[in-house]
């Protein structure tokens, strides 16, 4: 493999380069070493066995696309949430029996905020996805899918509740409470996402694509809906009373959508012909291991994905190390003007929002472009040059410095520019490995490899928030 393709750039079909035959050949020879039929779903576009016979029904009125949008844009939303309702926990924190208090007082508490959530959302979601993987063929993807719905409803619900509760008598044990319902909704959300980007396996790559927008899009709303909070609202309790009731809905949304999927015909179709087997030989291992529940086979997806594994975590690792703890901590050069833009919406707009517009932007072109390829030398390397983005950051207006006295981009375009190039180059480069991974294994792999890719995404976010914590102490 020289890694130089010819993409196609279809929506409606598989990433199906000319020179992946080798790929099949290779496969092809495993499989029978196996006594299997393993040819990947890069090397077809139609289901093998009896349903190759009937035709694919068309994704009516792009329902089913847009449904597995909406459920990215619900996988997550409670993570984006939590981390864009920054003012709201900074007043809880800090003064909880004053909702005018808009001052940000400095403690270990205002200062570290985004590490500490970070670090209680990153830790309990690896284990969670491992946890996923090993029940995939235990539970169905329904009862994991809306089993984690309803913790993540309870949790947000009981968040709301919570709201207008004055807390000031006891701020460390509602901080202890807030990252222990971090840590049990971010647990429940990758077991949603990486269960729903599982079956995302059995469609054309345009609904994993369609997965991956909708979670760029469900941040770009969250800080959407926290400016639009900023400025309509004087207390920010309302403000966050809004924000969680809609996220409270937001959820009950994707259930409905959840059980809707089923009922479409462009779905029904995908998922009866997955669960069709290929082969003769093929249909009594997947009865035997059907029947037994056994955990699906790692080595040959880990064979298959081990690269592209490695460029989603490389990706999510940088990415979190800087968004939001670094970025968010970058001040206007302006602050001291008492603007409205320097001091309220700077923050929100410059890393919150840009991020997500940008991140939301790189992943969409990916519907239109897949370049480079999954077996291209130069993703890797892409990827791997992000690591200019950390020290860029540093030497921004962050505030406070205790370590690194000096700032040497001092403008606010600096930062503007530089969060930009974080959010597309996420995008891009964490979307293409994803929508590849599930493609490059045997058929009947491709809804646990979707899980693989996905503890591989979380993993990168686990690492990366226990470095971003070193990386604002370092500065």
């Amino acid at each position: 493999m020289d890694g130089q393709q010819s993409l196609q750039a279809s929506l409606n079909s598989s990433y199906i380069p000319t020179t992946i035959s080798s790929m099949c050949d290779e496969e092809h020879s495993e499989g029978e070493a196996v006594g299997g039929d393993t040819s990947p779903l890069l090397s077809q576009q139609q289901p093998a066995g009896p349903l190759a016979a009937r035709h694919s029904p068309e994704d009516s009125y792009n329902l089913v696309y847009i449904i597995f949008f909406l459920m990215g844009i619900g996988s997550l939303l409670p993570w984006n949430v939590f981390i864009t309702a920054k003012q709201y926990w900074l007043y809880k924190f800090s003064n909880g029996s004053s909702p005018a208090a808009q001052e940000e007082p400095h403690s270990d508490l205002s200062d570290y905020f985004e590490s500490y959530i970070a670090i209680a959302s990153a830790v309990p979601s690896v284990l969670c996805l491992i946890l996923n993987y090993l029940l995939v063929n235990r539970f169905s993807s329904q009862v994991r899918i809306l089993f984690s719905l309803l913790v993540i409803l309870v949790v947000f619900v009981v968040t709301t509740a919570l709201v207008k509760v004055d807390i000031s008598g006891c701020r460390m044990q509602f901080f202890g409470g807030t990252l222990a319902s971090v840590a049990l909704v971010s647990g429940a959300s990758n077991i949603f996402s990486g269960s729903v980007f599982g079956i995302s396996g059995l469609f054309p790559m345009r609904i994993s694509q369609a997965i991956i927008s909708g979670q760029a899009m469900g941040g770009t709303l969250s800080a959407l809906a926290s400016i639009v909070d900023l400025a309509a609202s004087s207390d920010v309790t309302d403000s966050a009373l809004v924000y969680f009731i809609t996220a409270d809905v937001f959820t009950l949304v994707c259930i409905v959508m959840y059980l809707l999927l089923p009922r479409l015909p462009y779905s029904r179709y995908y998922m009866e012909a997955a669960a069709v087997p290929c082969s003769e030989s093929n249909s009594r291992s997947s009865r035997s291991e059907s029947s037994s529940g056994s955990v699906p086979p790692l080595k040959p997806i880990l064979k298959k994905t081990w690269v592209l594994g490695s460029c989603v975590f490389y990706v999510f690792f940088i990415s979190i190390m800087i968004f939001p703890a670094v970025s968010s901590g970058i001040q206007s050069m302006n602050k001291d003007s008492g603007s409205p833009w320097a001091t309220t919406y700077f923050v929100p707009l410059t890393s919150f929002l840009l991020y997500n517009v940008a991140d939301f932007c790189g992943r969409q072109v990916t519907a239109w472009l897949q370049v480079p390829g999954p077996t291209s030398r130069m993703l890797p390397l892409l990827v791997v040059s992000r690591t200019a983005l950390v020290p860029l950051f540093m030497f921004c207006n962050y505030q406070p410095r205790y370590h690194l006295h000096n700032v040497f981009f001092a403008h606010d375009l600096f930062p503007v520019v530089f969060i930009c190039l974080l959010g597309i180059s996420n995008g891009y480069l964490g979307t293409l490995p994803m929508i590849y991974g599930p493609k490059v294994v045997p058929r009947e792999l491709a809804e646990p490899a979707g899980v693989v890719m996905s503890f591989f995404l979380t993993l990168g976010l686990a690492v990366g928030s226990a470095f971003s914590v070193a990386l604002v102490h370092s500065i």
